[in-house]
Parts: structure tokens; sequence; C-alpha cells
């Protein structure tokens, strides 16, 4: 899918060029290579003002390093309060949670809730299973410790963007088959779920911030030397979809996820899971982080943080 300056909303039309230039930087190994050297470094430790936050190191289940954590609570809220999972995105190889605060601070204003986010080891060091097993031992670390949190003991909310989508994705599909913990609804938001990269929207995508060409850099990266992709490596592999929980998603109408996104969503509803779900015409990868102020950006917004507060009240009810 080959996309076009015309073909992106008119308020978004303006990062355009800045867009395309990201994309292109991702196109290099070695770009992603200091994205992860760099960032972590500048933005690892700040705080989100308007909310309590601490930072702690759990431990590994799987013989990895202890996993650097960063929890956030609202001033002031009467609990027990839900508990989120946030898994923040990046490709697989690079992103810190820190990068994503104004929408963990969405959520929680929306909301009252804790969050939960871990710094997962990234592929540029690590592939996969090491950043799926640094997420899922941080799910299990908060079922056994939501009390000391503050938190409701018996179910969870799993969410992230784009890479950390795809993690939400598989660690909701652990929980489901194991029985682990209890997932209340799971929110993987344009998630990267689709290794094989074979859909229309993916096929010649040159769309700002995150096209084809990254889109394949950033997955064999990930996948480097796993010889059988299991749906807990990518998402879209799943063939059973009746015991995932609750989804909230959406995702632009020109971003390589556009497609294994839809199809994600059309297998949940086969199964009769309860999805709300928007596709947002005109929009590329990650609009409403890059250009947050713009129209089509604050109904993204307003939607997930809609959709979220009727589904703790739902679920959490």
């Amino acid at each position: 899918m080959q996309v076009t300056k015309d073909m992106v909303d008119e308020d978004l039309r303006g990062s355009y060029a800045v867009g395309r230039m990201i994309a292109s930087f991702f196109h290099s190994r070695w770009f992603s290579l200091l994205v992860f050297r760099f960032s972590g470094d500048i933005l690892r430790g700040k705080n989100i003002r308007g909310l309590v936050c601490r930072e702690q190191h759990i431990p590994s289940q799987n013989g990895g390093p202890p996993i650097r954590t960063r929890i956030y609570w609202p001033t002031a809220a009467v609990g027990p309060l839900p508990v989120m999972l946030y898994l923040h995105g990046g490709g697989y190889v690079h992103g810190v949670p820190e990068q994503f605060g104004s929408v963990i601070r969405d959520f929680i204003e929306t909301e009252p809730c804790v969050i939960v986010a871990p710094d997962y080891r990234k592929a540029i060091e690590s592939p996969y299973p090491a950043a799926f097993n640094d997420c899922y031992d941080t799910l299990l670390w908060i079922r056994d410790n939501a009390a000391s949190l503050g938190g409701v003991t018996d179910q969870f909310i799993v969410s992230g963007h784009s890479a950390g989508g795809g993690l939400a994705a598989a660690v909701s599909l652990r929980a489901a088959d194991t029985g682990d913990a209890k997932i209340a609804f799971q929110m993987p938001l344009y998630p990267m779920i689709d290794d094989r990269q074979d859909s229309a929207s993916v096929v010649g995508n040159d769309a700002p911030v995150w096209d084809e060409e990254a889109n394949r850099l950033a997955w064999s990266r990930y996948l480097d030397g796993v010889e059988n992709v299991t749906p807990y490596a990518a998402a879209a592999r799943c063939t059973d979809y009746t015991r995932l929980p609750p989804t909230i998603t959406f995702v632009g109408s020109l971003e390589p996820f556009r497609d294994e996104t839809k199809t994600y969503v059309e297998n949940l509803r086969r199964a009769n899971i309860p999805v709300e779900f928007e596709i947002f015409d005109g929009a590329f990868h990650g609009f409403d982080l890059m250009v947050p102020d713009a129209p089509i950006s604050r109904r993204a917004n307003q939607f997930l943080m809609e959709n979220f507060r009727k589904f703790v009240r739902r679920y959490f009810a």
C-alpha cells in the first residue's frame, strides 16, 4: 500500500515529512541501536506530574535480570483500584515506559487505577522470548502483590501501544491458556501482531513513522533465531479466540498494522468476545501520540478513554 501525502488526514499532513524521516531512520540497524542506547538514558526515571510514581525492580522467573518497572498511582482515590499492566511501544527494539507518560496519565485521570509498566528487554540485545517473559513475569508479580499496591486482587487489565499492543495480546493469550491470572479486559492498541507481514496494508507501505521496511527489520530482530513462531511471539497466529478477554483497540487506515488489527478483531467477534474497535481514516502509525492536539488524535483519545471508562465500570463493578 503506497501512501501519498494527500491520503493523510488534513490535520496530520503537516507532520508527513517528519514522519517519513522517522520511518527512514528505522530502516537502519545503527539508528535503532542509537535510539536504544540513548533514549532510555534521557527518559529513564522521569516522573509524571500529578501522579504518585515509584520505580521497583522485580525478579525474573526465567533467568533474566531483575525487571525495572515504573508504578503509578492517582494522588487521591478510594481503593482497591483496578491494576493495569501497561506495555510500551517501540517495535520490540527500543523504548521505555516513560515515553508513554501522557497516555498513562490519561488512563489514571479518566478512571482511577494503578498502572505497572515494565521496561522489558529489547530485541537489540535479547530477542524473543525475553520481552514476552519480562511482561508475563510482571503480570504474575502484579497478581501476587496487588493488595500491597492498593489494587483489586482477582482480575487485571492488560494494555499497550504498537509492539506493546502485540505483547499485551500475547500476555492475555497466555493468561487465558494457563489460568495464571484473570484478565478483565485488554487494550492492544494498533498492535504489532503478525510476523508474516503479507497483508495489503503492509506490502509496499511507505507511510510516515512506521512502514514496511522498518517493520520487517524490527520483526527480524525480535524473532532472530526463532524457528517455530507461536502465538506468544506473534499473537495473529492464534487459532482459538474463545477464551480471550473483552477488547478495546483502534488503528489508522494508512498504517501497516491496519489489516492485522482488523483480522484480529474479526476473529474475536466470531468467538463472541465483546470488542470496541475503530479505524481512523487518514491516520498513520502512532498519530495520536505524535500529533496529540490534531482533531483526529483527540477523537482517537476520546474513543479510547470513553471505552476504557465503560469497561472499567462494567467489569470492575
